[in-house]
């Protein structure tokens, strides 16, 4: 059984952009299905390709079942079985001895960046890098298939 523990953060946008980084990854991701109880989700990058199912989060955990799949396949479910999409630039950052996955989002989520970070345990210790702002964990509209029927630009402040 596959179980992710994932914890979300929004950053502090100057401090994210005064840090070296990396070269971010650009990701396009729809969603086949959005469901409060579940999601099936397929991603590609430039090279890459993965069809991700993901079950109804219990605090910060959730079942997730990913694997790769044809790029050229991954396309054709985007362009034809895809009923809401996405698009961000990844970067990943080690912290501490931990990998964050910064997503700054494109398109209609413009201006909305998040950080996650995979954990082993609920309850694992782990350190805050000081471009961490708050976190959103249990907050829905982060959840990136939320995002993709209700985007950044469309909420009102």
């Amino acid at each position: 059984m596959g179980k992710e523990i994932e914890r979300k953060f929004l950053l502090n946008h100057t401090k994210w952009h005064n840090i070296n980084k990396t070269e971010g990854k650009h990701f396009r991701q729809g969603y086949i299905l959005t469901e409060p109880t579940k999601t099936i989700r397929v991603r590609i990058t430039n090279t890459q390709a993965w069809l991700t199912i993901k079950g109804i989060s219990v605090g910060a955990s959730r079942l997730e079942y990913e694997y790769e799949i044809p790029l050229h396949e991954a396309s054709e479910l985007l362009d034809n079985f895809s009923e809401s999409a996405l698009e961000k630039i990844r970067y990943e950052i080690m912290h501490q001895g931990k990998l964050w996955e910064v997503d700054v989002f494109l398109g209609e989520n413009e201006g909305l960046i998040v950080a996650e970070i995979e954990l082993s345990s609920e309850d694992e210790h782990f350190e805050l890098p000081e471009w961490i702002a708050e976190e959103v964990t249990h907050e829905k509209k982060y959840y990136n298939s939320i995002l993709t029927i209700h985007p950044f630009k469309n909420w009102s402040y």
